[in-house]
């Protein structure tokens, strides 16, 4: 057996036995409901932090729990041997709201497992990833082969909207030769991947109005139009009859050479039977790096409690995801004009900026990535893909500003049926153990 393959071996071993406290960890994580939306009770996004704090400090890492404005965030360090490089872990203990109770097959704050999977809110975005950054240290306890700093953020699921603060106020803490965040996902079960592009992020609140109060609807409908008909085909002018984004002065992209078949995104998705599929270009295409849009929130009467009148206004909220390349103002700035152009009727809308956030495209190149491809192998057996993902995770283009000579490997626990920030939300297992073990191998092959 040569050094490479015995190192490995060990290693293997190692985290396998480790396997069973790192889920018992995991799983009292995912009992905190720590959701950061300020509807929630933050007292539990404290909680969590602690929590976390706790089990870093277990490791040896000198820790503290740092609020800039926003939610609690955990920085630990941990010395590496003289001459190492130093590796950033990233993850965020907060997660989305659980949604309604109903919809969940067991409750979504009490980890279950069923047919290999562990449900939970949390048990995969993200506290899997910090739990897979301990085991990798669980993993090399005693000998630790670089020098590690962690970062756990607490309030990436509303905007991170104290990182800008905490990057500058504690940046120099957190420079590194690597940064390994562990927020995406793989390709599939089996197959590996490393996230080297990420579409940006623009979301606004549109409000369409048409009169100043509400008026019946047999004596004036016909003439007069109303704030929801209003807004609902300017809604429908987004997107062409293909359903491709028809906001003009977008940017889009092409994605890389994978293959994915409709049979697969129908599954992955759960497509209902004659739903058909919108836009043009390849599937991966319409879904990494061309622009899409997506009416995320309505204001107007409910059925249940409507009256028979002509509504005088209302509201929408837009989630618009952009290519990795775009300016998130520019594109606010497309959007903006393409609503107020589109007004049917001389309805007044006002458009307002919710949020923005940097897409990230990576130059996936060099002597850390490599190693990082050589360690997902040595876990799966297979080699890695490069993916891109649909989603925003715009902390990364912060961390590749505030350092700009670091590789970034954007890496994840999550598979296409993990259905995070939706009810059943959960973690391959399997996959899990194999995520603990490259990151493991990773450091080990850092070292040297």
């Amino acid at each position: 057996m040569t050094d490479d393959a015995a190192r490995l071996s060990t290693l293997r071993g190692r985290v396998r036995g480790l396997m069973p406290t790192v889920r018992r960890d995991l799983e009292a994580l995912t009992r905190i409901p720590s959701v950061s939306l300020d509807s929630f009770d933050q007292g539990l996004v404290d909680q969590s932090a602690s929590a976390v704090a706790e089990l870093l400090e277990s490791e040896g890492l000198v820790v503290e729990i740092v609020r800039e404005g926003g939610r609690p965030a955990v920085i630990g360090h941990l010395d590496g041997p003289e001459g190492a490089p130093t590796i950033l872990l990233y993850a965020h203990h907060d997660v989305q709201p659980p949604g309604d109770d109903a919809d969940w097959d067991s409750p979504p704050f009490e980890p279950t497992e069923r047919g290999g999977r562990l449900y939970g809110r949390g048990a995969a975005d993200d506290k899997a990833g910090i739990m897979a950054h301990v085991a990798a240290l669980r993993a090399h306890a005693g000998g630790l082969p670089v020098g590690v700093s962690i970062f756990v953020e607490g309030e990436e699921e509303v905007g991170s909207d104290s990182l800008a603060t905490i990057l500058e106020r504690h940046g120099e803490r957190l420079r590194a030769d690597a940064i390994v965040l562990a927020d995406s996902t793989n390709w599939d079960i089996g197959t590996p991947a490393l996230t080297t592009t990420l579409r940006g992020m623009v979301r606004v609140v549109v409000e369409v109005r048409a009169l100043d109060h509400s008026i019946h609807s047999g004596m004036f409908g016909g003439a007069v139009p109303d704030g929801i008909m209003a807004l609902t085909r300017l809604l429908a002018s987004l997107h062409d009859d293909e359903g491709n984004v028809a906001v003009a002065g977008l940017r889009s992209g092409h994605a890389a050479e994978l293959e994915m078949t409709e049979d697969q995104l129908r599954r992955d998705a759960g497509l209902l039977e004659g739903v058909q599929t919108i836009g043009t270009d390849s599937l991966l295409s319409r879904m990494w790096t061309k622009p899409s849009l997506t009416v995320i929130g309505l204001d107007a009467p409910s059925v249940d409690t409507s009256s028979n009148t002509l509504v005088p206004s209302a509201r929408a909220k837009i989630s618009m995801r952009i290519a990795p390349d775009e300016s998130p103002r520019t594109a606010y700035e497309a959007l903006e004009r393409h609503l107020r152009e589109h007004a049917p009727w001389g309805v007044h809308v006002d458009v307002r900026l919710d949020d923005e956030g940097e897409g990230f495209a990576a130059q996936a190149e060099g002597p850390i990535y490599d190693q990082a491809r050589a360690a997902f192998e040595d876990a799966w057996g297979v080699p890695p893909v490069d993916i891109g993902v649909g989603g925003s995770i715009p902390f990364v283009a912060a961390f590749a500003e505030r350092f700009p000579d670091a590789a970034i490997l954007v890496t994840g626990v999550e598979d296409p049926d993990t259905r995070a920030h939706g009810a059943n939300e959960s973690l391959h297992l399997g996959e899990f153990e194999r995520v603990c073990l490259a990151e493991a191998v990773l450091l080990d092959r850092l070292g040297r």
